[in-house]
């Protein structure tokens, strides 16, 4: 196989994969804290709704945000900047560190839902 300019001796991946993984895992984040997903499934809904458990599932989602803010900015800017869109090296880890931190505001959520369940 040979290298593109700019990529090291590794498999090609086009960066189609991790903007579509990306987008995917922010449409989970956005229904997940803002949507009422993520507080549907950990407090319940309608009459058997708990109160105190959506406050403490509002404060994972205040505590996931800014990991979610900081996934966008990395997204953005690795499409954004040409330095980084130019060089496929750099695009592919921008793109996976941005994928890494929507997992982990992700899992603030899941974590922030449990604790509030209990």
């Amino acid at each position: 196989m040979q290298a593109m300019s700019g990529r090291s001796k590794s498999w090609w991946i086009s960066p189609a994969i991790p903007t579509i993984a990306n987008c995917a895992l922010a449409l989970l984040w956005f229904f997940s804290a803002l949507g009422g997903w993520g507080e549907t499934a950990f407090c319940g809904e309608d009459d058997l709704r708990d109160p105190g458990c959506g406050a403490g599932f509002d404060a994972a989602v205040r505590l996931s945000s800014p990991a979610a803010v900081l996934a966008v900015a990395v997204a953005v800017t690795a499409w954004a900047w040409g330095g980084v869109r130019r060089r496929p090296d750099r695009l592919d880890t921008l793109l996976t560190m941005a994928a890494f931190i929507w997992v982990f505001a992700e899992a603030v959520l899941f974590v922030g839902g449990y604790l509030a369940k209990s």
